[in-house]
């Protein structure tokens, strides 16, 4: 029996164990002979007469879900890790700033209280104020600047017109953070300073007034003729120091317990811009603002007359014991 003769036989018997038609020799596996010969797509089957599934061998098995990697910590937490960042970055940044403006610019090493000046009599040549050791005039300062007098005459001092120093001369509020960096540079150039502590009548509203009034009637400057508003006045606010009110020049500290805009003139007058004993150089201040004037060797210091208060009217430069001055601003 040829190999076709078997294979036709053995499709015919398992066609007449399972009910069916015999199928063609050459019949898929998964295929059976319709009438007229044609083959049909049923569905294979076993030899227990169940439907074998599609998928083949695989049909049984189930497939796994494959789950998804699980997110890491800084994933999971991205945004309030951000925004805790974001808040640190805020608050350092604040507390930078509170700490820069609240901290001294300055320190001091000691007041300087010499002994009380004499009182000013009618025709007296007597100098106002005291002298200050020189401090000296770099433009370096490392905050907070250590000056070993207050209020300093001299010493270090920001060199930056207009902003630093030196500053615009006009009044300052007791609020105003303005120090000796910044107008210590005035001094240098020929200017006066007039402070006052927050606890005398000038930090009040009738003695802010009365410095307004001040600056109004303020003369240009003795040699230089500077015109006010140029250099001078600088009124600003100083706590350290023994008297209620001082007026400086360089290297050189005139207090007053009184406000006295009188004797602050003639301070100013006869101390901000002086020539030496030859008249040929200035004897202060350092840097002067104009050239010396042309004047014969032996040519004295400018004098206040005729700019100044008459001797006779100028009230004692001592230091009152009062502590309510008989002049307070009005």
């Amino acid at each position: 029996m040829s190999k076709e003769s078997r294979r036709a036989a053995r499709l015919a018997r398992e066609s007449r164990r399972m009910g069916g038609p015999p199928r063609e020799p050459g019949a898929g596996a998964g295929q059976t002979t319709g009438p007229g010969g044609g083959s049909t797509g049923a569905t294979p089957t076993r030899s227990t007469g169940r439907p074998v599934s599609a998928v083949g061998a695989r049909a049984g098995r189930r497939e796994r879900v494959r789950s998804a990697p699980a997110p890491t910590f800084l994933e999971r937490y991205r945004t309030v890790i951000v925004t805790i960042a974001a808040v640190a970055i805020v608050a350092v940044a604040v507390g930078y700033v509170f700490i820069g403006s609240t901290s001294a610019a300055y320190t001091c090493g000691s007041q300087f209280n010499p002994s009380p000046t004499p009182p000013i009599t009618p025709g007296s040549s007597a100098r106002l104020g005291f002298f200050e050791d020189d401090l000296g005039n770099s433009h370096v300062v490392t905050p907070p600047q250590k000056y070993l007098l207050c209020p300093p005459a001299s010493g270090n001092h920001y060199n930056q017109p207009g902003t630093l120093g030196p500053i615009p001369p006009r009044l300052y509020k007791p609020d105003d953070k303005v120090g000796p960096s910044n107008w210590v540079h005035n001094l240098e150039h020929g200017a006066i300073v007039i402070l006052y502590r927050n606890d005398s009548p000038g930090a009040t509203s009738a003695g802010q007034q009365a410095f307004r009034d001040y600056i109004s009637a303020f003369p240009p400057s003795p040699i230089c003729k500077l015109p006010v508003g140029a250099l001078s006045p600088v009124i600003a606010r100083f706590d350290d120091m023994p008297h209620p009110y001082a007026a400086l020049v360089w290297d050189r500290v005139f207090y007053l317990d009184t406000w006295d805009p009188a004797l602050v003139t003639q301070f100013y007058l006869t101390e901000s811009e002086r020539l030496d004993s030859s008249g040929t150089a200035f004897a202060a201040p350092p840097e002067p603002q104009c050239a010396v004037p042309g004047a014969s060797p032996g040519a004295s210091v400018p004098a206040a007359s005729g700019s100044a208060p008459a001797a006779s009217n100028v009230p004692s430069a001592a230091p009152s014991a009062s502590p309510e001055p008989s002049a307070a601003p009005s």
